[in-house]
C-alpha cells in the first residue's frame, strides 16, 4: 500500500533533523547589526537559514525527496504565524483603524513596480516576459491570474515564474534587510515600514516585521499587527488590484514603449 504524502512527510526524520540543526545554530549566532551612517543593517537568524537552507540545496545533504517534503512545511510554518499574529490584531484594532486610508491604499505601491521595473526590464531587452515580472509582486495568486489568461507556456507565465521563483528564495532576505535598515536611517515611523512589510507573502512579512521588532521592540505589538492586517488586504485584494488595475496597465505600457522597437523589426523582416 502506497504511503500517503503525509506520512511521507512525518516519516522524512532527516529533513525534520536538519530542520533543527538549522534552528540551533541560526539561534546561537544570534542577531547582529551592522552600523551604516545614521542607521542599521539588521541580520537576522531568519536571513542565516535561508542562507544555510540554500546552501544545503546543493550539496548531497540534501535530496529531490526532502526538498519535495519542506514545501508543505512553509505552509504549516505560515499557518502558525498567521494564527499568533490574529491574536495581536485583536489588542491592537484601534490602532489598525487610526490608520485609516493607509491601508487600504498601500496597494498603490504596485504601480511602482510597474512604472519603474517595466521600463527598465524592456530596455534590458526582454520581451513580454516583462509583463508577466513587473504587474505584480508574482505570488501565487498572480500565477493563477498570468496562467488562466495568457497560458503557462506562455511569455507572460515564464516571468511570473521567474519572479515567484525569486522571490522566494530572495524575497524574504531582501526585505529582512532592507525594513530594517531604512527603519533606523530615516525619519519615517516604523509603523509605515510594518504596514510596507504585509506585500502578500508570509515569509517576507515575517522577515519584514521581524528586523523591525529587533530594531523597535517596545512597538512589538503594533508592528506585528499592522504587519499582519497590511499582508491579509494584500492577499484579499492584491488579486483584484492586478486584475482591473496592474495588469492591464502593464500590458498598455508595455504596447507603447515596445511599439517603435516592434515597427523596427518588421521592417527588417520585410
Amino acid at each position: 500500500m502506497k504511503q500517503s504524502k503525509e506520512m511521507a512527510l512525518l516519516k522524512d526524520w532527516k529533513l525534520h533533523l536538519i530542520v533543527f540543526i538549522i534552528v540551533l545554530i541560526t539561534e546561537r549566532i544570534g542577531q547582529f547589526s551592522i552600523k551604516v551612517g545614521p542607521g542599521a543593517i539588521l541580520l537576522l537568524p531568519m536571513l542565516y537559514a535561508l542562507i544555510i537552507g540554500l546552501a544545503l540545496y546543493f550539496t548531497p545533504i540534501i535530496k529531490e525527496k526532502q526538498s519535495i517534503n519542506a514545501e508543505p512545511l512553509i505552509i504549516i510554518g505560515v499557518g502558525m504565524l498567521v494564527a499568533k499574529i490574529g491574536v495581536i490584531i485583536g489588542p491592537q484594532i484601534i490602532s489598525i483603524i487610526e490608520m485609516g486610508p493607509a491601508l487600504l491604499l498601500q496597494e498603490l505601491g504596485n504601480l511602482g513596480t510597474i512604472f519603474v521595473a517595466l521600463p527598465i526590464a524592456i530596455l534590458l531587452g526582454m520581451k513580454r516576459e516583462a509583463i508577466g515580472m513587473t504587474h505584480s509582486i508574482g505570488r501565487e495568486p498572480n500565477i493563477g491570474l498570468i496562467v488562466d489568461k495568457f497560458g503557462f507556456d506562455s511569455a507572460e507565465g515564464r516571468g511570473v515564474m521567474t519572479m515567484y521563483i525569486f522571490g522566494t528564495v530572495f524575497g524574504a532576505a531582501f526585505l529582512g534587510l532592507i525594513s530594517g535598515f531604512l527603519a533606523t536611517y530615516t525619519p519615517m515611523s516604523p509603523l509605515s515600514f510594518a504596514m510596507a512589510s504585509g506585500v502578500g507573502s508570509g515569509s517576507m512579512m515575517a522577515a519584514g516585521s521581524g528586523a523591525l521588532v529587533a530594531a523597535y521592540p517596545e512597538m512589538a505589538d503594533q508592528i506585528v499587527a499592522l504587519a499582519g492586517a497590511s499582508n491579509l488586504i494584500s492577499t484579499a485584494f492584491g488579486l483584484y488590484f492586478s486584475i482591473f488595475i496592474g495588469l492591464p496597465i502593464a500590458e498598455r505600457l508595455y504596447n507603447l514603449m515596445t511599439r517603435n522597437r516592434d515597427k523596427k523589426a518588421l521592417k527588417g523582416v520585410d
